[in-house]
């Protein structure tokens, strides 16, 4: 039984891995051509590769449950098609057996993934962002292109660009009194972070004066070549800041949220990236429950390329129900939880309803 399993799992896992290389493939080819339109005497090809490859270990996460429902069909499918299913089962194998079989690597593959997504996906995804930032332009006020907007009680904050190791390339910062009224404006080239304090540098701040007390208006302008910058925004707590959510671990999701909570700001969408991360596994496992039970129902003789094909289907339809339902819980206000947990509990029960109707 031990041959059995293993000969079962590594037929799946081979068909998942070869699934996994052509799409991810196929996305860095997309992102490259993409990025190409954005080219210019700064920001050149050599760089467009380096951030498509720097965003490979996200996109491989992404892709792995699609990868995995697929790779599954394809991998069981041939094993149906050489009958070598209907012989186990006439020798007495069951469903099940076959079921934990398959289950086995894929318990490894989604360790795997975890730990990609959780301590990969994140320097390389900081790296390929401060990167592009850094060639596309850092130069005046809000002039680069993928700069970042932060608020932390009265003061708004502009940067475009973080790099590791605590540097900030232009700093702009707005700080307005309770009745919203901006009382200065300043713009640092750089900042530094050291002795747990920022020190900013060439900097020019404008003061608005009289605004809001019914006298004349007045501005003056003072330029520094160094300033303090008193703000509780760490370089660890900054590079979350930078990252769209998706890319974040989960870890730094969490202290994220709370961070966020505490600054009384929305927070929905960091909680939905936070539970499609923690249950990527169950949800890859749904998918391939189901996969298993259209082998064994009605996918079990028809030809490679309509496994193919329902297998990508069923794929882009969770996805798009992922992607329709996850923005809606922000909408409507209900819990992003309930929003992951629909689709692959849906999944979950087809694929046990199915592989009982088999059984």
């Amino acid at each position: 039984m031990v041959k059995l399993d293993r000969y079962i799992g590594s037929s799946v896992l081979v068909a998942i891995l070869a699934v996994l290389g052509i799409i991810l493939g196929l996305a860095l080819l997309f992102a490259f051509i993409d990025e190409v339109g954005n080219v210019t005497d700064s920001y050149t090809v050599t760089d467009v590769l380096s951030y498509v490859m720097l965003t490979a270990p996200r996109r491989l996460y992404e892709m792995l449950p699609m990868a995995a429902l697929i790779g599954c069909l394809i991998g069981l499918g041939s094993l149906a098609s050489n009958s070598e299913l209907t012989i186990m089962r006439a020798a007495g194998v069951s469903i099940g057996r076959i079921v934990w079989a398959v289950m086995k690597p894929m318990l490894v593959l989604m360790v795997v993934g975890v730990l990609i997504g959780e301590y990969v996906v994140p320097p390389t995804e900081s790296q390929a962002q401060a990167n592009r930032a850094l060639a596309q332009g850092s130069g005046d006020a809000q002039s680069a292109k993928h700069g970042l907007w932060h608020r932390q009680g009265d003061e708004f904050i502009h940067i475009n660009a973080v790099q590791p190791g605590g540097l900030l390339l232009g700093v702009t910062r707005y700080h307005f009194d309770k009745e919203r009224h901006m009382l200065s404006a300043s713009f640092a080239k750089r900042a530094q972070y050291g002795d747990e304090k920022w020190q900013l540098s060439e900097v020019t701040t404008t003061f608005f004066r009289g605004i809001g007390t019914g006298k004349a208006a007045t501005t003056e302008v003072i330029n520094a070549p160094q300033e303090t910058w008193d703000i509780a925004l760490s370089p660890d707590l900054l590079n979350t800041v930078v990252m769209v959510p998706e890319t974040l671990s989960i870890a730094g999701l969490w202290s994220y949220i709370h961070y966020l909570s505490d600054q009384g700001l929305n927070n929905g969408r960091y909680w939905l990236a936070f539970w499609v991360k923690v249950l990527q596994p169950v949800v890859t496992a749904a998918l391939v429950l189901m996969a298993i039970s259209f082998i064994f129902g009605p996918l079990r003789s028809v030809t490679l390329g309509q496994r193919v094909f329902t297998g990508v289907l069923v794929g882009f339809t969770f996805r798009i129900a992922q992607d329709l339902l996850g923005p809606s819980s922000l909408v409507f206000g209900f819990s992003p939880l309930f929003a992951v947990l629909v689709p692959t509990l849906i999944c979950a029960l087809a694929g046990f309803w199915l592989l009982r109707r088999a059984g």
